[in-house]
Formats: C-alpha cells, sequence, structure tokens
C-alpha cells in the first residue's frame, strides 16, 4: 500500500496509516495545500472569491473522498461548483464554462478499487504543470493552511447537468457527423468497467444513433475486472462483440479518459491504435502535426507523414503533451494508452471525443473495423513491469541501461529510450504505481516480447549486484 505525489496528482490506496495511504487525514491535507495555493495565486485570478469545480468517478471510496475535500476547500473560503459522478473530461470542460479558478477530480484513473486519488486542475482545465506540483507539495508539508471564519466559508452548487453538456459539446464538433454515423447503424458493445462511463458512452452512442448492447455499466464502483483497458482483461467484452455480432466494442477506464476498441472479430483494436485511427481521419480532413508521448506506437508518426505533417515525442504524463501540442501547433495528440488530446475540444485525454471521431471516420469508410485496423502500419508492443521494493535504485538501473547502450540512439528525456532500427525499449518509474515500466515495439509480437523479456533480465542482473 502506498502514497504517490507526482504531476499526476495525489494518488493512494485508501485505508491504513497517515501519510503512507490515502486517509482521511491526507484528503484533506492535499486538498487543503491545493486550495492554499489558489488563495496564494488570487492576485491573477478572475473572481473576487475562489471557485473550484469538483467531479469523482464511481470508485468505492467516492463519496468519502469527495466529501472530504469539498468539505476542505469549503472551510478554505472556496466556492465548489459539486458535479457529482463524472469524468475527467467532463470536470475538464466544466472548468473553463464555470469560469472557476480550478478543479479537482476524484479518481485513480485505471488503478484497481483500493486506490482513489485528487487530480488537479488550472483555471483553463489542464492538469497543472511540475512547478505548480512542487508548490502545492511544499504546501502540503508545510500545512501552512489558513482557514476562513464562519462568515467566509464557501457555498456548494450542485450542478448534475454537465456530463449531457460534455456531450451537447461533442456532438457539435466540425468532425462529428451525427447523422453519417445514424445512416450506417452500427451496433457496439460497451464496457464501462461500472464506472461513469456506464453512462456517459451509452448517452452518447445513442444520441449518435448506435445500438447499444451494455456491458458492466452499472456505476456501482465494483470493477468486474481489472480497469485497466488492457487485452488480458477484456475476455468478456471480446466474447461479446461475436455472440452479438457487434460492429465494435468500447471499453474505457473509470474515470473515461482511456479508450480502447474491440474489432467485429473479438479481437483487440489496440490502444496504441486509438489514436492512430482517430489521427488518421482528423488530419485527412484538417493537416498538421501531432504529438504523443515517447512510450506510444511509431505507427502515429507514419500516419502523419503520410499526411505530409510533422511528428513530435513528449515525455510521458499528459501535461507534457499538452505543452508540447501548444508549442509545435498540434492539431490533434495524445498518449498510446488510448487517450485522445483534440485541441478543437479541449486540451484534455477525452474518450467522448475519440468514440465519435472514431465512429465518423468509420461511417465515412466502407470497412470493417478490423479491416481498418489491418489498413494501419503494423506495429506490435509488449508493456511489461517490475514491481519496486525500497532497496532498488531506479537511477542506478537508468544509469547502467544507459551506459550499455550508449552505442545506439538514447533519449534521456523521461527515463530512458532506446532506439533500434526497427525496434525500440522505452524504461521509467511510474508517477502512477510502485513499478518500473519496461514497453518494447517492434515489428512482430515475437520480437517485442523477446526484447522486453532480454531487457528485464539485463534489469534483473544490475539489481542483484
Amino acid at each position: 500500500m502506498t502514497l504517490i505525489k507526482s504531476i499526476s496528482g495525489i494518488r493512494g490506496t485508501i485505508g491504513g496509516k497517515v501519510g503512507d495511504n490515502l486517509t482521511p487525514v491526507d484528503a484533506v491535507k492535499f486538498a487543503s495545500a491545493y486550495g492554499t495555493f489558489l488563495k496564494n495565486s488570487q492576485s491573477a485570478t478572475r473572481n473576487s472569491k475562489l471557485k473550484v469545480v469538483i467531479g469523482r468517478d464511481a470508485r468505492i471510496s467516492g463519496p468519502m473522498i469527495h466529501n472530504l475535500v469539498m468539505n476542505t476547500l469549503i472551510g478554505l473560503g472556496i466556492d465548489v461548483i459539486d458535479l457529482g459522478l463524472s469524468t475527467t473530461p467532463t470536470v475538464e470542460i466544466a472548468v473553463p464554462l464555470e469560469k472557476a479558478d480550478g478543479g479537482i477530480i476524484l479518481t485513480a484513473s485505471h488503478n484497481p478499487k483500493q486506490w482513489n486519488a485528487l487530480k488537479l486542475l488550472n483555471e483553463k482545465g489542464e492538469f497543472l504543470n511540475g512547478a505548480e506540483g512542487v508548490k502545492i507539495l511544499e504546501i502540503a508539508e508545510s500545512e501552512a493552511f489558513d482557514f476562513s471564519d464562519v462568515d467566509s466559508l464557501g457555498e456548494v452548487t450542485v450542478n448534475d447537468a454537465y456530463m449531457d453538456i460534455h456531450i451537447d459539446e461533442v456532438l457539435n464538433l466540425p468532425l462529428v457527423d451525427a447523422e453519417a454515423v445514424a445512416k450506417r447503424k452500427f451496433k457496439v458493445v460497451v464496457d464501462g468497467v461500472n464506472s461513469s462511463g456506464g453512462i456517459i458512452i451509452p448517452n452518447l452512442l445513442e444520441q449518435m444513433g448506435v445500438e447499444v448492447v451494455k456491458l458492466y455499466c452499472e456505476p456501482n464502483g465494483h470493477f468486474p475486472h481489472n480497469p485497466e483497458p488492457l487485452k488480458e482483461h477484456l475476455g468478456d467484452i471480446c466474447e461479446l462483440v461475436v455472440k452479438e455480432k457487434a460492429d465494435f466494442g468500447i471499453v474505457v477506464d473509470p474515470d473515461v479518459d482511456r479508450l480502447a476498441f474491440i474489432s467485429n472479430d473479438g479481437e483487440m483494436f489496440g490502444e496504441e491504435y486509438t489514436l492512430v485511427a482517430v489521427a488518421d481521419y482528423v488530419l485527412s480532413k484538417t493537416p498538421g502535426n501531432t504529438v504523443s508521448n515517447m512510450s506510444s506506437s511509431r505507427a502515429l508518426r507514419d500516419i502523419t507523414e503520410k499526411h505530409n505533417g510533422k511528428y513530435q515525442a513528449s515525455a510521458v504524463g499528459e501535461v507534457n503533451v499538452v505543452e508540447l501540442m501548444k508549442s509545435t501547433n498540434a492539431i490533434i495528440g495524445g498518449e498510446g494508452n488510448g487517450g485522445i488530446i483534440y485541441p478543437e475540444s479541449h486540451y484534455g485525454r477525452d474518450s467522448l471525443v475519440g468514440v465519435a471521431l472514431f465512429l465518423t471516420h468509420l461511417a465515412n469508410l466502407d470497412v470493417t473495423v478490423a479491416e481498418l485496423r489491418a489498413s494501419y502500419p503494423q506495429y506490435y508492443m509488449s508493456k511489461n513491469k517490475i514491481e519496486l521494493t525500497p532497496e532498488i535504485d531506479v537511477d542506478a538501473i537508468l544509469v547502467a541501461m544507459t551506459a550499455k547502450y550508449a552505442h545506439e540512439q538514447i533519449s534521456t528525456i523521461d527515463g530512458v529510450k532506446i532506439d533500434f532500427a526497427n525496434e525500440w525499449v522505452h524504461l521509467r518509474k511510474s508517477n502512477t504505481e510502485p513499478i518500473i515500466r519496461i514497453y518494447t515495439e517492434a515489428p512482430t509480437q515475437q520480437a517485442a516480447d523477446a526484447l522486453a523479456l532480454r531487457i528485464i533480465d539485463e534489469i534483473k542482473a544490475v539489481i542483484s549486484k
């Protein structure tokens, strides 16, 4: 059990000891630090009184953490717009629409049910950068909180309409053609992992004229499988897509910022190829540049160059992708974990945007989803991890691997990425779990797996020294 503090937010397991886990005390402490950070920046805000948007996914611990965080902000004299059950991208679009000073999403994203987290947003509805995150951690450490007197407490406004507003925003995007989608009479299976995606994704699909088959769409927080949308967790929907003779399947994580598709033949479309397919459509209509992180497939680079655009890779982390997208004027980007960032909507990973653009792309083509997947450059990835213990020195491992492969093309922007002629490996310490991630990609699955096993053996040899 652990508490992780990073640019991805404050994330930990529920229960246990203060400071080691995400206990009620820790939730209050970090909410206080965030609120104090906003108050310290108040001279630059648009409001005389601060306002923060809060939403949560359907985790069992959600209502408890939600009430703790919300009432902490009230105690700091900050008004709260309470969206209740929501999604990460929904909160992101709500912040600027409400002219709020920030936002908090209570979700541990793809982590199992014992986890929860505070994801922190700025006034644009975008994740805080690293420097801002450091300031919040410093405030939390010093506990320099100044709470409001009884006449200056914040107030709560409940607004449960934002998931509908979010759907409307997506349907109004110029490249989304709900009419063309409706004419195709698609049938789609949706796995909402018993969280808020089980509500918002079917609602979006139905408004686009799609027949929906629901699987695990009851938002009760009891995840029926590991909520990370990887092949080994998705046997049920793969079977149901074939049984229902559906056109494809949709899988989202608990906070609906990661998107994976199941092809009509029951095979994984590949979460890496979610961004590739959506980018192919967007670039065909509006040529431009793209960005993904360096743990993402080379296929996006190939598709971008096909449309005469320029591709660049950022460090892992949504805030890093967004920063590079802005500086390169990228028209679409994201992460290979199925996260679509489309600035025409907002600078945040958004499964609703991905679904709507993918459906429009498919409606314009006379192919099955399996045929669409086969039309793209074929790369295969192996995603592995090594559990960390306190005695493992990650930095020493990365230094050793950098030295071993100094003759290859190496990037140390984020961990170590080693680019070989026809394959690559990326080693980095996770921002969200106590693990080292080992991602590889090659022209065949066998080659990707073999490279991963070789690198893992080499890392273990370093650890054992």
